[in-house]
């Protein structure tokens, strides 16, 4: 009887280490511009958005979401939930995205990148809001810069731990979705040998025009998409970031669906834009990504 209850307690104990996920600091102490910040980051379960998220990040951490022994390819990409910078929709548009990916060979690094405080415990009540109140405007767009910082860093950590990480330190990507599509995006643009992209994908970005900065005649190859019916009305910073892109004569890919909306992620809606990550997967196949 003892050595069954004990065989039961050592395969939960080995399964819980086979399912913990490695959780790594990008900022050596404090990431900088938020030394004061002292509150704690939560999660919800279940919201309005139907998927889980992540709120009051103060603290930017990466974690890892590996491809099966012996089927990593060397690639890695960076994966940037949104949330309108009050929150990160963790699952659809990061740690499901990253399994997905994860099939593909590729090692991916979901990032929690700094966030305005939540006023009370629904960040998506304040993302709601804030499209009519200046206050929540104005904490929204303080954290920007810490935001696309945090991915920048990202990318120079991976970049230095690359052998550590056991992913080439020539094949680091970088995506992200509304929010993280800012962040993503942003990383295309003012970058240094640490923190330059190898590749770039935001998805439905909110990235206008005026956020954009100047292409780079090195800049990385950029994968874009978006849904014509975004209610959020971003479809026009896709297509702005595709024709900087164009103009510049750097590779870019746009894709624009007739229907899926904002906030589409990894999910399954039974519409055209839920082509988009096989085709983000043909684009990394041919941009030789996918290749050991």
């Amino acid at each position: 009887m003892i050595k069954s209850i004990f065989n039961a307690l050592l395969f939960l104990i080995c399964c819980s280490f086979t399912n913990a996920q490695e959780v790594i600091k990008i900022y050596e102490g404090k990431a900088p511009g938020s030394e004061n910040w002292t509150w704690s980051e939560a999660y919800i379960e279940k919201t309005a958005w139907n998927t889980p998220v992540v709120f009051n990040v103060s603290e930017p951490t990466l974690t890892v979401i590996k491809p099966e022994a012996g089927k990593a390819n060397g690639t890695s990409v960076i994966i940037c939930p949104g949330g309108g910078f009050f929150a990160l929709s963790i699952e659809n548009e990061g740690l499901g995205v990253a399994r997905w990916l994860a099939t593909k060979g590729v090692t991916c690094f979901v990032l929690k990148y700094r966030l305005a405080k939540a006023s009370g415990d629904d960040p998506i009540k304040d993302f709601n809001a804030s499209f009519g109140d200046k206050d929540l405007q104005a904490k929204q767009m303080a954290s920007v810069p810490m935001a696309i910082a945090d991915g920048k860093q990202a990318i120079a950590y991976v970049r230095k731990n690359a052998a550590q990480l056991g992913v080439d330190p020539n094949k680091i990507g970088i995506m992200g979705f509304s929010a993280g599509g800012t962040v993503a995006g942003s990383a295309g643009f003012g970058y240094n040998a640490e923190n330059k992209p190898d590749f770039v994908a935001p998805i439905y970005a909110f990235l206008p025009p005026e956020m954009q900065g100047t292409v780079a005649g090195d800049a990385p190859p950029m994968f874009i998409a978006v849904a014509s019916d975004d209610q959020i009305g971003l479809q026009t910073h896709s297509v702005a970031l595709y024709s900087k892109w164009n103009n510049a004569k750097r590779s870019a890919e746009l894709h624009v669906y007739n229907k899926g909306g904002h906030g589409f992620g990894i999910r399954k809606q039974q519409q055209p834009s839920d082509a988009w990550a096989d085709q983000l997967a043909a684009w990394m196949e041919y941009q030789g990504f996918l290749k050991k």
